[in-house]
């Protein structure tokens, strides 16, 4: 197409501006003249405002930003707000030089800018209303979205270089803007994937960070129950049969405050949870896993110093908030996929858990959750060698027999006094149940040695009883729904039905009906373990003659 020849000849229109240079509308404002100061923040609120106006009032700002004390708070935070992202080079290295300039000569406006920054770590929405319907645009596809974050970092790790404390500044205000749990998968994926990056340069704040995302996504496991999440899975499976899933779809895809949203793009296929809070969740799982891979690993090869780094935050935030949490199902794999780099990462957690477990001073609910930890991983982390599982048996059950021998004759059945002994019993049975196998191969005469040589008849038999404890009413296998199980499903152990020749002498598993009559007598649920449910502690197993039997429902407090 041919230009117009006058068009190429014809120098840009000037900008329109009203009043005079910001310098003489400050000295106005000063003598009690605010006539032109309230013009220009009028302008720079403008929302049609071009790139060249935003350059000319940038460069006016930077030249009198000695001037622009406190008193001058609402002309700074107009400045503060100009739509500078999504612009041209100019306006971005324009806006750039001042927020350089303006954290280094007014050091009470820091705070300003990081909140300015961080409010763009979430994709912009605009709302329009006609009549009683809201109409939503966003820019949620907008594809200069990547760029925007990373002028967003590149800003941040400029005003560090002004401000050497911009980091101590910096995190009360990623806590304040934490977008609420109720808003959209896609706010929180955003938001969640900036915070992760925000540790790769500032070092210091990544267990802080890495804290504030675990105890938000606590938030969302702990209320979607996984019986809830299997329930709509399973409704939404078979409404797809029946044909009438398309219709009841087209207007349930809500983003945030109840608007419509678009499920995909031209030849975007999105897969998502039925359940909505499982689905934020499994989405914020994705972007945490991501980065725990990402971090440890370049070019493919393991670092593993960065490695150890890493891990010992997440521990620390293990213990802090994971391990006293009750119900949850989800988060803690991000530890365990962490561990399944290499055997030493899950050899040093499981010493860990060990020395919270005989700790005489630590909580007995906390003992307790670290048994239940310990029984699960070595139960379902395929990354676990046998040699370990050993070691870790052998730890384990002499602490058993020591408990044992130190109570007296009158010692009783009783949960509350020796919960975490029943923990560890139902820890050491369930790993039995999923790798005697493993045990056993290879050399079948050493490994049956090696089970007798545990003596858990003494255990099963005591006086304090522990098969009276660890024998709650069975429950379905569980099996993984989310997105995010695809990275783990490859590391972790599924239940595998025993073949004929191994249950052959032992006693036939008796119906579920029979055990729920059985259960219903003297045997003491789960419910009455502090700290242990049917539902947080997959403790559904039988005495050591009939590991053939299935185990329970997946931990939901462990893996």
């Amino acid at each position: 197409m041919e230009l117009d020849h006058d068009f190429l000849n014809t120098p840009p229109m000037k900008t329109v501006r009203f009043g005079g240079s910001v310098t003489d509308t400050l000295m106005k404002f000063r003598q009690g003249d605010t006539s032109d100061y309230e013009l220009l923040k009028h302008q720079l609120a403008d929302p049609d405002i071009k790139d060249a106006q935003i350059i000319n009032w940038l460069q006016e700002l930077r030249s009198c930003l000695s001037q622009l004390t406190k008193d001058h708070e609402q002309l700074v935070h107009a400045a503060l707000r100009l739509p500078w992202l999504g612009r041209s080079a100019a306006v971005v290295e324009e806006y750039m030089a001042f927020l350089g300039n303006l954290v280094s000569a007014q050091t009470v406006y820091l705070r300003s800018c990081l909140k300015m920054i961080v409010s763009n770590f979430t994709p912009g929405r605009i709302v329009i209303q006609e009549g009683n319907v809201n109409i939503s645009d966003s820019d949620d596809n907008d594809e200069h979205l990547p760029r925007n974050f990373d002028l967003c970092h590149q800003a941040l790790q400029m005003i560090a270089r002004y401000v050497p404390s911009t980091a101590r500044f910096l995190m009360p205000i990623l806590c304040e803007n934490f977008p609420f749990v109720t808003k959209s998968s896609r706010t929180l994926e955003c938001y969640v994937h900036n915070l992760l990056r925000v540790t790769v340069y500032f070092p210091v704040l990544r267990r802080e960070i890495l804290e504030l995302v675990v105890s938000k996504m606590l938030k969302l496991d702990v209320s979607a129950p996984r019986r809830e999440i299997e329930d709509a899975e399973e409704n939404a499976a078979q409404q797809q049969q029946s044909g009438g899933a398309q219709d009841e779809c087209l207007f349930d895809m809500e983003d945030d405050d109840g608007i419509p949203r678009s499920p995909s793009g031209p030849g975007v296929e999105i897969s998502v949870m039925e359940h909505p809070v499982a689905e934020r969740l499994d989405v914020l799982m994705a972007v945490l896993l991501a980065y725990i891979k990402d971090m440890c690993h370049s070019n493919g090869v393991l670092q593993l110093e960065r490695t150890k780094e890493l891990y010992r935050d997440l521990v620390c935030v293990f213990d802090k908030l994971l391990l006293p949490t009750h119900a949850c199902c989800h988060v803690q794999y991000a530890l365990f996929y962490l561990c399944s780099f290499r055997v030493g990462l899950a050899e040093a957690f499981l010493e860990h858990l060990w020395k919270l477990l005989q700790s005489p001073s630590q909580p007995a609910i906390l003992r307790q959750a670290a048994a239940g930890y310990i029984g699960s991983f070595l139960a379902r982390a395929k990354f676990v060698p046998v040699m370990t599982v050993k070691a870790c048996l052998d730890l384990l059950v002499p602490w058993l027999h020591r408990y044992i021998d130190s109570q007296d004759s009158g010692s009783f059945c009783d949960v509350t006094l020796h919960g975490p002994f029943y923990a560890a019993c139902q820890a050491v049975f369930y790993t039995l149940v999923f790798r005697h196998r493993a045990i056993l191969e290879g050399n079948m005469r050493k490994g049956l040695a090696y089970l007798q040589s545990l003596n858990l008849e003494r255990i099963v038999m005591s006086q304090l009883n522990p098969l009276k404890v660890c024998l709650p009413s069975v429950a379905n296998m569980f099996a993984s729904i989310t997105r995010s199980g695809k990275v783990i499903e490859p590391i972790y152990q599924v239940w595998e039905e025993p073949s004929d020749h191994e249950v052959k002498g032992h006693q036939k598993p008796v119906s579920t009906e029979e055990e729920d009559d059985f259960l219903h007598g003297e045997t003491l649920q789960a419910d009455d373990v502090v700290g242990m449910t049917p539902g947080s502690y997959e403790s559904h197993l039988r005495s050591p003659s009939s590991v053939g039997s299935p185990p329970v429902t997946f931990l939901q407090r462990p893996f």
